[in-house]
């Protein structure tokens, strides 16, 4: 027996087809809009759609499966089948932790959730905690980022469906990874869409970039927010998921006095009572706001974290030396200092990228770092390159063992894209497969001449053709092989040290302190007893330093003696108290 639910207040007839068979739906008293009738002949397994005022059978708004594609019809999911295997599971903070961002689809070459379980080991020795999902809501076609789904509540089939995540989430929470899940609220994709169907669920009140604005303030939104605080709440208590990274916050239009971010933050918080183990919140944001991290007991949004792309814009300026687009603000080792020490490099400060100043400053004195996520390289700021390159495919192997140690030693909260850790190859691109002929072509053409805009005279790969997906697929032969085998020890052993001393993950932001020299091309970091020392540049030079044994060094040259530690070009080295360099990581 199942109980079919919706919410079509604008509809004065209301079906469900289950198996071809019309049942009338009733109206919900005190529940207005809202349209219920049970089926006792159906159960887990049955298709079924919505009939409006007699038109065509639709996908059921909040559908669990949807094993036929956005455009099929919905089946119905029992969630009690899943025989939980995590009873001692209670979570993991996210303080200390040090996340891997992954796309189902290319993390293997057969992109299934119980593929990616067969490379889970790899993430525990390698000292991860966290693992990010890239969105997996249901999307259209065989291939994608996720980012324009159109089922939010339904996980993508291809991928395994219901089934397989629930079987990816408990084989993580076996081995002590936690898992963090993205999810999109701002926008829905153009193909499969028919939320607009059923109700008010879209404002032409505001616009974004992606089309109509999600309506959150508007008329029958109550509803909406109700759609999308419900859709977060799902997924951490039936998925077992132990947080949400929340995509581009800064797009959620919401006026009302309570936003939809505190609102969620408050049920958020209740649900973790109720089950006893550790949930939390990371949002990406825009605006440079430290209010979006703020307890909503002092004024503030009450998010666990957020995403910091200053530092990862300061960081990555200063290995590569690009300038263009939003790199024309970062670059000098001073704003990497800056960004290191008070988060925001805009904070209030002039954006010549915007042509307006921009942010507001980081109370460093009361607020923790762990709440600042920082990357040297993630899904967007590969993917959105115009070939999807890697820093691995321009960068001196010394250039990046120093963007692993400045990240992986510096305040905040670390993430890797997959593939990272050893120097992937394989680039990560951008990539689709909608089904409307015109509607793919519209995305190829204008993905080219975006680019054109920009002045790039290379190719762009057509996100359309398989190959471009195809070629994004991680090679697994790599980490085991030259030169790949020494940036992943790099890596592996930056996180047990930084999983060894507490000095590396001191919340405190004032006990960061960071010297450079421009001219030099050095930058040292000092957190406590630990002092990282780098030079960026080609000559060697002598850096000043605080008593310390070498714990990490990336050249064989490197020498310390007499409070001076001897850089050759392109080194860093992580000088701290004892014992001396550490082989691996721990895990308790």
């Amino acid at each position: 027996m199942t109980v079919f639910e919706v919410w079509a207040p604008e509809a004065g007839r209301v079906e469900v087809d289950v198996d071809d068979v019309r049942h009338l739906m009733q109206p919900v008293a005190r529940r207005p809009g809202w349209w219920s009738v049970e089926v006792p002949a159906a159960s887990h397994g049955t298709d079924y759609g919505f009939v409006l005022d007699d038109g065509d059978v639709l996908p059921d708004p909040r559908s669990r499966w949807q094993p036929h594609g956005v455009h099929g019809r919905s089946r119905v999911y029992d969630d009690d089948l899943h025989e939980w295997g995590d009873d001692g599971w209670r979570g993991r903070p996210l303080a200390g932790a040090v996340l891997y961002e992954l796309h189902v689809g290319t993390f293997t070459p057969e992109g299934t959730f119980d593929a990616a379980v067969d490379r889970l080991d790899h993430l525990v020795s390698l000292g991860i905690d966290i693992v990010e999902l890239l969105p997996v809501a249901a999307f259209p076609g065989e291939r994608g980022w996720g980012y324009d789904g159109v089922h939010l509540w339904a996980v993508y089939e291809p991928y395994g469906g219901p089934g397989g995540l629930k079987r990816f989430v408990d084989a993580c929470h076996r081995r002590g990874l936690a898992v963090v899940l993205d999810v999109v609220y701002n926008h829905l994709g153009p193909s499969g869409n028919y939320l607009s169907r059923y109700g008010p669920y879209f404002t032409s009140a505001y616009h974004t970039p992606w089309g109509p604005a999600v309506n959150l303030d508007q008329p029958g939104s109550d509803e909406v927010r109700a759609y999308v605080v419900e859709n977060a709440l799902m997924w951490l208590r039936d998925y077992h998921l132990d947080g949400l990274r929340l995509d581009a916050v800064h797009a959620l239009a919401d006026t009302r006095a309570v936003h939809v971010l505190e609102e969620l933050a408050t049920r958020v918080e209740t649900l973790r009572g109720h089950l006893g183990r550790d949930l939390f919140l990371i949002a990406e944001s825009d605006l440079n706001d430290p209010r979006l991290v703020t307890p909503r007991e002092t004024g503030g949004l009450g998010m666990d974290a957020q995403w910091s792309d200053d530092f990862h814009h300061a960081l990555h300026a200063a290995l590569t030396g690009e300038r263009q687009g939003y790199y024309c603000d970062f670059g000098p080792l001073e704003v990497l200092a800056r960004a290191l020490t008070e988060v925001f490099v805009h904070n209030g400060t002039w954006s010549t990228f915007r042509g307006r100043s921009h942010g507001r400053p980081v109370d460093v004195s009361r607020t923790s770092a762990h709440r600042f996520l920082g990357y040297l390289q993630n899904h967007d700021q590969v993917g959105n390159r115009a070939t999807g390159d890697r820093l691995s495919g321009g960068l001196d192997p010394g250039l990046l063992k120093i963007g692993a140690a400045l990240l992986l030693t510096g305040p905040f909260t670390p993430l890797l894209f997959m593939g990272e850790e050893w120097g992937a190859t394989t680039p990560w691109c951008y990539f689709t497969d909608h089904e409307e002929t015109e509607l793919g072509r519209a995305v190829t053409e204008g993905r080219r001449r975006e680019f054109a805009r920009h002045g790039w005279t290379g190719e762009v790969p057509d996100p359309q053709a398989v190959d471009t997906f195809r070629r994004s697929v991680l090679d697994w032969s790599e980490p085991g092989r030259a030169p790949h085998d020494a940036l992943l020890a790099w890596h592996r052993e930056l996180i047990a040290l930084r999983r060894r001393l507490p000095e590396l993950t001191d919340p405190r932001l004032t006990e960061v302190i960071v010297d450079h020299d421009e001219t030099e091309h050095r930058l040292v970091m000092r957190r406590g007893r630990v002092t990282v020392a780098a030079n960026l540049g080609s000559a060697p030079v002598l850096v000043p330093v605080p008593p310390g044994e070498p714990l990490l060094t990336s050249d064989p040259a490197i020498t310390v003696s007499a409070g001076l530690v001897a850089l050759p070009g392109v080194a860093v080295a992580v000088l701290g108290p004892g014992p001396g360099p550490v082989s691996g990581p721990v895990r308790s």
